[in-house]
């Protein structure tokens, strides 16, 4: 996390934006500019704005945004639950299908239920997200007219429900309408689904090359010669032995999609980290690009710690 706060703090200070000029603009005049660079702290020697900036960070405190006027942190606050609802969805639907259809394809190797498995995961490695979702766009929304449009729900459904989770499903839920739960289900089940694609790409992917080697194992051999069932071959041996190494893939899949999902959250004009920290990239906000990818960092760290911990549960091994 020190390593990550201090690329960005190095990044946020060879960018060749000045700082003190996106707050004062061009016209103001020398002793504005002066005091300005005063009060950022740019006249101290850069270790000193260094500890200042990790001081700050560790209290939350990632400065204001030149574009909304608000501390980064109640920007973050506000927008990360829309990311963390898409992600969620996705990362779901990406292990409900994925899991099966890579167990499935190395049982069934080499034959077309394979062959369809990994062509599916090849496309969905192979083709452009961004192309994904306007070809989702197009079809299902433009000639088909299945799903909603971009952003979360329609426009006379907004502010509708009261914030209280920042996921408007679940917010809906709670508010018991049902009306802006539709609405908002319609919106997001095609971004979602396109996340939830490439998620299950990965995962498939993963399982179906954890799988074979489990199988291929002389343990597995063993098994069948004594004359077990093979569901209880492959599910209470081959597959309870690949659990831990799924844990971390599905861990790293969740983490990805709640940082990567930027493309798919502009094409889709969803409200989420990904959008605020590109519009304040292409804005120049150092200050929200900053502190938005040092939230992305501490969610990778939180997600890597947390199946570390999962380990012992699934692995009495590794108590």
């Amino acid at each position: 996390m020190l390593g990550l706060m201090f690329v960005t703090f190095i990044i946020g200070r060879v960018m060749p934006i000045d700082p003190v000029l996106a707050i004062v603009g061009e016209q103001a005049s020398k002793s504005t500019y002066d005091a300005a660079y005063e009060q950022l702290g740019l006249d101290r020697p850069i270790i000193v704005q260094f500890g200042l900036y990790v001081w700050d960070v560790i209290h939350g405190d990632f400065g204001k945004s030149l574009l909304t006027a608000r501390p980064v942190a109640e920007d973050i606050k506000r927008v990360f639950p829309a990311t963390l609802e898409l992600a969620t969805i996705g990362v779901f639907a990406g292990i409900v299908l994925g899991v099966p259809l890579g167990v499935v394809a190395a049982v069934k190797r080499g034959s077309w239920i394979d062959q369809i498995a990994r062509v599916i995961a090849l496309v969905g490695y192979s083709m452009p997200i961004f192309w994904l979702g306007l070809m989702g766009l197009l079809v299902f929304y433009g000639i088909l007219g299945w799903v909603g449009g971009p952003g979360r729900v329609g426009i006379f459904y907004v502010d509708v429900v009261p914030t209280v989770t920042g996921m408007i499903l679940v917010d809906s839920i709670l508010d018991r309408n049902w009306a802006v739960f539709k609405d908002a289900l319609s919106h997001i089940v095609l971004p979602a689904s396109l996340l939830g694609y490439y998620s299950l790409a990965y995962i498939s992917r993963m399982t179906r090359s954890f799988m074979l080697e489990q199988l291929s194992a002389e343990y597995i051999t063993t098994a069948r010669v004594k004359g077990m069932s093979e569901n209880a071959v492959i599910w209470r041996h081959a597959f309870k032995n690949i659990r831990v190494q799924l844990i971390t893939v599905i861990a790293l899949s969740y983490a990805n999609l709640l940082e990567g999902s930027v493309l798919t959250e502009i094409i889709f004009s969803w409200p989420g980290i990904g959008s605020y920290i590109t519009t304040a990239l292409l804005s120049a906000d150092m200050n929200a690009v900053m502190g938005g990818t040092v939230v992305v960092g501490l969610i990778f760290i939180l997600l890597n710690i947390f199946s570390d911990l999962l380990y012992k549960v699934f692995d009495p091994r590794a108590k």
